[in-house]
């Protein structure tokens, strides 16, 4: 996820989100010092806090999402179905 979350070093690039899921997908919630490996693998000064903190945006933005919060957005009418119904019919 490319997310431009605020972080006490700056906003995330999406180099640093790319090595964020990366590192997530090595480093899972069994790993000891998980964070500060994570840290690591993002590098750019992140902290073990920080990225905690940004995992746990990542869950709320998720949690967000998937209770029907967000709206579909608005796609291009592709061949007489517009995208949100190809989508909604996607997912019966």
């Amino acid at each position: 996820m490319a997310s431009s979350s605020m972080s006490a070093s700056g906003s995330w690039s999406t180099k640093e989100n790319k090595a964020f899921e990366r590192a997530l997908a090595v480093f899972d919630k069994d790993t000891p010092d998980r964070w500060s490996n994570v840290a690591h693998a993002v590098g750019g000064g992140k902290t073990a806090d920080e990225v905690k903190r940004h995992y746990e945006h990542l869950l709320r933005d998720v949690r967000h999402i998937e209770s029907g919060q967000v709206p579909f957005p608005k796609y291009k009418n592709i061949g007489g179905l517009d995208e949100e119904k190809r989508l909604r019919n996607l997912k019966l």
